[in-house]
């Protein structure tokens, strides 16, 4: 699998050196402050902020603090999980519509992007629908990263389109492809070209995707609406909604379990529904389960650092 050296790798994998290195490049994040201890924190707090851990992933480690209370929840969660051995990042809280963009480079060149925006959410702040969106000023952020670090392989970002301005803001690195669904509907084979640069080809770079494509995970929409306090009348409505491709449905196509061309895929989507309608309050649960020791944490960072693997 084609992969960026080590070192490029841990520059863009915490939050803390992702904000370090948008700075050293002159590319827009919302205002951030870096502490290391509880009344750093305090002091660097402007009501309504966002708290996050530096690594972290799949929305854990973030904590949105809009007042007193907040913030002493936030400290209490950071302290118990030691989380102040590391860096933790304050940020304003930007009003906005959140968007995420993916990339494949090949020895620091662009070779495939995308960009798409979120539709609706599902549970803990993950897409359930998307639609692709036309990003060149994102495409330029990427090109000035991924050049820099000459990055090699798959490299995805979060971003934040504020209300009050036209500038994209930065606001989170993953070194890795993020559900490619949306851009390979849209015209756009990432899997495929990331495969091709990891069997050392050099593929000419692809053609902007298509705007105004929906997808939709029907199992995250639904874990999404029973997260939300949902009823079970408000779950079996969104089940009709997707079967019947009504309302923000209406011309997306299923990412996850699309059972026309997997029918097996129904299984896992069936009992997302049963579990839900059984009871909505399991939803946190179940989002919670499906990830745990591969992620790269603080701990195997050091292990791969002390070991000499790098």
């Amino acid at each position: 699998l084609a992969l960026p050296d080590f070192s490029a790798y841990r520059a863009v994998h915490g939050k803390a050196g992702f904000s370090r290195l948008l700075d050293q490049l002159g590319l827009p994040q919302p205002p951030t402050h870096i502490v290391r201890s509880a009344g750093e924190l305090r002091e660097a707090v402007r009501y309504p902020s966002v708290v996050k851990t530096s690594v972290g992933t799949a929305s854990r480690g973030i904590w949105f603090v809009r007042d007193a209370s907040d913030l002493n929840l936030a400290l209490y969660d950071l302290e118990s999980a030691g989380d102040f051995a590391g860096e933790v990042l304050v940020q304003d809280l930007i009003t906005g519509t959140t968007e995420k963009a993916q990339s494949v480079f090949c020895r620091g060149t662009l070779v495939g992007f995308h960009a798409y925006r979120q539709i609706a959410a599902g549970v803990g702040g993950g897409e359930a629908i998307k639609e692709s969106v036309s990003r060149p000023a994102i495409r330029n952020y990427l090109e000035t990263i991924g050049a820099h670090l000459g990055w090699h392989g798959a490299l995805s970002v979060d971003v934040m389109m504020p209300l009050d301005s036209a500038t994209p803001l930065l606001i989170d690195c993953n070194p890795r492809l993020v559900e490619p669904g949306n851009a390979h509907r849209a015209g756009t084979d990432l899997v495929d070209l990331l495969l091709r640069v990891s069997l050392d080809e050099t593929p000419a770079p692809l053609a902007e995707s298509r705007a105004g494509v929906r997808t939709h995970l029907a199992m995250q929409a639904l874990l999404g609406s029973a997260s939300r306090d949902g009823t079970r009348r408000d779950i079996i409505r969104e089940c009709g909604r997707i079967a019947a491709g009504e309302g923000p449905y209406r011309g997306s196509t299923e990412e996850l379990t699309p059972m026309r061309l997997d029918w097996p895929s129904a299984v896992p989507l069936a009992m997302t529904a049963a579990l839900m309608l059984i009871s909505p309050q399991l939803a946190a649960s179940l989002a919670r389960g499906g990830f745990g020791a591969h992620l790269l944490d603080r701990a195997s960072i050091a292990a791969i650092e002390s070991e000499g693997f790098c």
